[in-house]
Formats: structure tokens, C-alpha cells, sequence
């Protein structure tokens, strides 16, 4: 397997205040890294309400430019992630909260356990990715003559927000001592599309479903145990 030389996109000097970068369609090559955007808390912030975030989502899913509409929600709330935290709740296993899941947006709190790790996968939609609390660390992936190859990477903080293109390859690590816990948000029935993933080991291509996450989570979760009682 020949690997496309890795071009890192890590420090919190490459984030781009408001967005005036970012991504404005579905329709981007998966060739450029996602773009990431952090703004600035304002004095009229409130305490995170799920209920009222998920319906401001729906409403910026429904205006003529959606990605960009609801990647301001997100932005905007992910901004105090002290606040989301408080409102979605510190995590104490691998998992995620399903904030809304209908057939054209899909809304969950994903929560990764100390030094996590997903293998390669897409999601067959558009994605967003909000960080309230701890770091994910992504390596971006494309496809090519032999399978897929590695070319950027890509660092969330807390506050941060990335956009995915439907045809994004990713992998993602936590490598804290602690949970991160992230809100993502997808174009399209998350729970009911068939997606792909590669093996961590050979990158061979294999089929993703609900069966599959679920899989992944319990093992995950059985090895934090294992490490808590060591």
C-alpha cells in the first residue's frame, strides 16, 4: 500500500474565525481537508437546551444553503462548550445520545473513551462536528488505485466545529486521559444507510451498519473496564 504523504492541519492557529472558508455545498472533493470554524461566545448565551438546539437545527436544515445554516447552530452552541457539557452530561462510558433521528437529519452526542480509537469509515452524507469537551484527532482519507490512502489530519478542540462532505473517509482518535464528547450532526438517516469501513490492519474495505457501531462501542467500552480495574 502506498501512502499519499500526510499534510497536517493541527494547531488552533488553523481554525477559521466565522467560517469565511468554509465549505458552502455537498459537493466538495474529498481531496480538501474539512474546514473548521470557532466563534466567540456572545453576552446573550444561554444555558445549552437540546430540545431548543434541535429544533434551531431543524429550521437552518430547511433554509436554501442548509450546510452552512446549521453549521452556524452548531458553531454557535459548541462555542460555550462549558454550557453543553452541563446539558448533555460528563460521559462515563463510549456511546451516543440520539438528540433526533429522522430520514433527512440525524442529530447525536457522540462520547469516546480515553484514547478511543475508530477505524477508517464514511458516512455516505454530509457531517458536522462540534467538540464541547476533550480533543478528537482525525486522519483523512481518500480512495485510490489500491484502496484508500491517508492525507491529512485534522485536530478538534473544544469549541471547534469540522464539515465533512458525503464522500469523507476518516478515522478518528481520542487521545486524551479522558472522555471527549462531540455533537454530530448528518444529512441523512444515520441509523438507516449503508456506509463503509476499512480494517485498521489491512484497510480492507468491509460493509458498516447499525450491527457494526454497536459492535464497536461494547468492545470499546469492555476494554475502558478492563483498564479501570487494572
Amino acid at each position: 500500500m502506498n501512502f499519499a504523504p500526510t499534510k497536517f492541519k493541527v494547531s488552533r492557529r488553523d481554525v477559521l474565525i466565522g467560517g469565511t472558508a468554509a465549505m458552502t455545498s455537498t459537493s466538495s472533493s474529498a481531496g480538501a481537508p474539512p474546514d473548521k470554524i470557532r466563534l466567540t461566545p456572545g453576552r446573550d448565551a444561554r444555558p445549552f437546551d437540546r430540545d431548543r438546539f434541535v429544533e434551531n437545527c431543524i429550521k437552518a436544515h430547511m433554509e436554501s444553503d442548509a450546510v452552512p445554516a446549521v453549521r452556524e447552530v452548531l458553531a454557535r452552541a459548541v462555542s460555550d462548550h462549558r454550557s453543553v457539557l452541563a446539558g448533555l452530561g460528563e460521559a462515563t462510558q463510549a456511546g451516543l445520545d440520539v438528540l433526533l433521528s429522522s430520514p433527512t437529519l440525524t442529530i447525536f452526542a457522540a462520547s469516546w473513551t480515553p484514547q478511543m480509537n475508530l477505524l477508517p469509515h464514511d458516512h455516505m452524507m454530509w457531517a458536522l462536528i462540534g467538540i464541547y469537551t476533550g480533543r478528537e484527532d482525525n486522519i483523512l482519507w481518500r480512495r485510490g488505485d489500491d484502496g484508500i490512502d491517508a492525507y491529512a489530519a485534522n485536530c478538534l478542540f473544544e469549541g471547534d466545529v469540522a464539515t465533512l462532505p458525503a464522500d469523507a473517509i476518516h478515522s478518528v482518535t481520542n487521545p486524551l486521559l479522558r472522555f471527549t464528547g462531540g455533537i454530530h450532526i448528518y444529512g441523512g438517516d444515520f441509523f438507516d444507510t449503508s456506509r463503509h469501513q476499512w480494517d485498521p490492519d489491512t484497510l480492507a474495505e468491509e460493509p458498516s451498519d447499525g450491527d457494526a457501531i454497536r459492535a464497536m462501542f461494547a468492545r470499546e467500552n469492555e476494554r475502558y473496564r478492563r483498564v479501570c480495574e487494572e
